[in-house]
């Protein structure tokens, strides 16, 4: 994705899987400790469903929409860590094997 983006730009936008199906909207999103880029993103995928943790690279922002290269229904299998609190090393690391990415060095 962009890495020019203002992150806060993402929040509210709505998200939609490789399909073209809608998952839900940008809750809120994550920035790299080390670099500060935007590196993740929670999707609050329905009134009272939870929120998905998707990444934001190699997900694409077109048309003011996010499309994430992945399927709903593994987007909707992602570990919950709960949003508004620091993703830990180790819980990158489970999303980062969640989806089959490799692990930045």
């Amino acid at each position: 994705m962009q890495t020019d983006i203002d992150p806060r730009s993402l929040i509210g936008r709505k998200a939609f899987d490789r399909n073209g199906t809608k998952i839900g909207t940008v809750d809120e999103v994550y920035l790299d400790d080390a670099t500060g880029t935007p590196e993740w993103a929670a999707l609050r995928t329905g009134l009272f469903s939870r929120d998905a943790f998707v990444p934001l690279e190699p997900s694409r922002l077109e048309d003011d929409t996010l499309h994430i290269p992945f399927e709903k229904s593994l987007i909707r299998d992602a570990p919950d860590f709960g949003v508004g609190r620091h993703l830990s090393p180790e819980q990158e690391l489970q999303l980062y094997h969640h989806y089959g990415l490799h692990v930045p060095q």
